[in-house]
């Protein structure tokens, strides 16, 4: 069962922060580009060759930082389940964005999944599938970043990586986890073999 109701957690920021990352409930625009860093420095050494799905992409902020960055993938869609975000992310980044549901509707394969506060809402339960559908549907590797913690009542989602690195196990050929970047998160990527 969903901690909150997602729609209007987002439609209620959207409404009072407008289109930024506020509107997405980032504590700050600053915040968001510090785990954007952290994913494109993951991702660039494959990034000009690669198809990238953005799962949860919010208004397309990733790609606008890709894009600024100087290097944007091959392929990139935005998947996300608020349509009044999707049409600003299309809007914004010129880019295939989609309404999809990671965790029901079919999901496109691509080289790279990216999640950046795309599960911080959801339960326990409901990210788990998240991760793995997602894992299952690249063909190289899927990045992803969580709030670090114990787990607690209320909107939020926390792990610990050993939390993470104990799911993943029986699945995933490789598991990197980075934190230290930013007090109270990490990110994780999930390499397939051969990667």
């Amino acid at each position: 069962m969903p901690r909150i109701d997602n729609q209007r957690f987002y439609q209620n920021a959207i409404k009072r922060y407008g289109c930024t990352a506020r509107g997405l409930n980032w504590n700050s625009k600053g915040s968001q580009h510090i785990r954007f860093e952290v994913i494109y420095e993951l991702l660039m050494p494959y990034l000009q060759h690669s198809s990238v799905i953005d799962a949860g992409c919010g208004f397309g902020d990733f790609y606008l930082f890709l894009k600024q960055k100087g290097t944007v993938p091959q392929h990139y869609m935005g998947y996300d389940v608020l349509l009044e975000a999707l049409f600003v992310a299309q809007k914004r980044t010129k880019q295939h964005c989609v309404k999809c549901d990671i965790l029901n509707d079919r999901l496109e394969l691509a080289d790279f999944y990216v999640a950046s506060g795309s599960m911080n809402i959801l339960s326990r339960e409901e990210t788990f599938i998240f991760i793995r559908r997602c894992f299952e549907m690249c063909n190289q590797g899927f990045i992803f970043n969580l709030l670090r913690g114990e787990e607690r009542e209320g909107h939020f989602n926390y792990f610990l990586p050993e939390e993470i690195e104990a799911y993943v196990s029986d699945f995933a050929y490789e598991v990197q986890m980075y934190e230290g970047y930013m007090e109270g998160d990490f990110t994780v990527f999930l390499r397939k073999e051969g990667v």
